[in-house]
């Protein structure tokens, strides 16, 4: 049968909540099905009321699915000028409020019909299998491909009993991704290891930043004045595992060293008091404002941006910051490998690098930006390093009519097919009572959706799965 291959990404987070597995596979689905050469679907979790002012910025609420998918799509039609071929499909999902994320309900694998069921990209593989239960992923879809975006053991870790929740949290992400994905993608080696996986940052830039910095070294060129008129900032959500906690220690440590800074902190979150409290006990003059698009003309006259985190994989701001021109202070971790490239990124090792980081690119303008380096930081290019990793083409064609009980030839592969099939069915079992779902830590009243949701998609009556 000649049909399009059908790409199904799975997110845990929606717009307008500003986070990056919200924002990111929205634009790989724009992206990959931008050409027509294959359909896509992004589906993404649909809230409550109730839940929706929990996590939705400025009192935003929707009241159908209908009504949050216009907004997405004007948000993304604003950035890329194109008109998105893709799908939208909404799954049941809960605010979970000590973990600080959305978790699926049910078996959100149903929202693609199996005659669909070519490709699935699980953007947060663990985070969207831990309380799975329903039809296994590997054996509904041709291809499941995890992307590693969170380094959640390093949040775990700042936590109490950090290094104890760690090293649980470590196994069970082993475990739910291996059972679940054919493979593996992690944005950068920050993350934790996982069989069958590969490093590559498949993230692209807001075409709207590239604009920003394009047009800002034009019109310096054209006029012969300073690009950038404002000194340093950051932005980000605010609590203090997302860089906060470094950035204000840094300043608190070297207010000597770096008198006369003055420097802007942008971001909403559940430690923003804190962040405000900490920033006025400062000598140096350290502003804190509420959050805002990062592309808001507010930000254009900055020159430097400074991100100490190490609890991110890729940035998304740092490489926004990037697009637009600036120069970025960023600390000598794994997650910044790829910015390493552009000339604009300023590592440092230590306090005194990051002192002198800091004052040398207040001292300094920022180089601007060849076609080359623009290009790696569009999402083209990222779509580019995405099918190339994933291998799409090959696999589809390979699995087109093929005999799925001839898939594994030798004894050694079927034995360890045997034995992930059982530690997948215990999975299942495990997570299909309620005693265990909480003991595993999932929302209680999870394991179906209630009636309100299941009114507000469609979906019909709740029915028994199998693996």
């Amino acid at each position: 049968m000649d049909r399009k291959q059908h790409i199904a990404i799975f997110t845990t987070a929606s717009l307008p909540w500003m986070t990056g597995t919200a924002v990111n596979p929205l634009f790989r689905a724009a992206y990959l099905a931008k050409d027509g050469e294959r359909k896509v679907t992004l589906v993404i979790p649909w809230l409550s009321l109730k839940d929706q002012k929990l996590v939705y910025p400025n009192n935003t609420a929707f009241g159908s699915p209908s009504e949050q998918e216009s907004f997405i799509r004007q948000w993304l039609e604003e950035r890329t000028a194109f008109i998105s071929g893709f799908a939208i499909r909404f799954y049941p999902g809960k605010f979970a409020v000590d973990k600080r994320s959305i978790l699926p309900v049910g078996d959100i694998s149903e929202i693609i019909p199996d005659e669909e069921a070519d490709i699935a990209v699980l953007e947060e593989p663990e985070h969207l299998t831990w309380f799975h239960h329903g039809k296994r992923w590997k054996t509904k879809f041709r291809l499941v491909i995890g992307i590693i975006h969170t380094n959640y053991l390093e949040y775990v870790k700042r936590e109490k009993n950090g290094q104890f929740q760690a090293f649980l949290l470590k196994y069970v992400n082993s475990w739910v991704v291996s059972i679940y994905c054919h493979k593996v993608i992690r944005l950068s080696a920050a993350t934790q290891y996982y069989p069958r996986s590969i490093i590559c940052n498949v993230h692209g830039v807001n075409p709207k930043f590239l604009e920003i910095g394009k047009e800002r070294f034009e019109q310096q060129h054209s006029s012969n004045h300073q690009a950038f008129t404002k000194g340093a900032y950051y932005i980000g959500k605010m609590i203090w595992n997302k860089g906060y906690g470094e950035l204000l220690q840094l300043l608190n440590n070297h207010q000597k060293e770096l008198a006369g800074l003055e420097i802007d902190l942008y971001g909403n979150g559940e430690d923003s008091d804190q962040v405000k409290e900490a920033a006025n006990k400062l000598k140096l003059t350290v502003r804190v404002h509420p959050g805002r698009d990062h592309a808001d003309p507010l930000f254009h006259d900055y020159k430097v941006f400074l991100n100490p985190s190490t609890t991110d994989v890729v940035c998304t701001t740092t490489a926004e910051a990037l697009a637009m021109g600036k120069i970025v202070v960023c600390a000598n971790h794994r997650s910044n490998d790829f910015f390493k490239q552009f000339p604009n990124c300023r590592i440092y090792d230590d306090d005194n690098g990051f002192v002198e980081a800091t004052c040398k690119a207040l001292s300094e303008e920022p180089v601007p930006l060849t076609d080359a380096q623009r290009y790696e930081l569009s999402w083209e290019a990222a779509t580019e390093r995405f099918l190339k990793v994933s291998e799409l083409n090959q696999v589809f064609a390979t699995e087109r009519g093929k005999n799925s009980s001839k898939e594994f030839a030798s004894v050694s592969l079927n034995l360890w097919k045997s034995m992930e099939d059982t530690s997948a069915y215990f999975h299942y079992l495990a997570l299909g009572f309620e005693t265990t779902r909480r003991a595993f830590g999932a929302i209680p009243g999870s394991l179906q959706p209630d009636e309100e949701q299941r009114k507000e998609l469609g979906l019909a009556t709740s029915s028994k799965h199998s693996l």
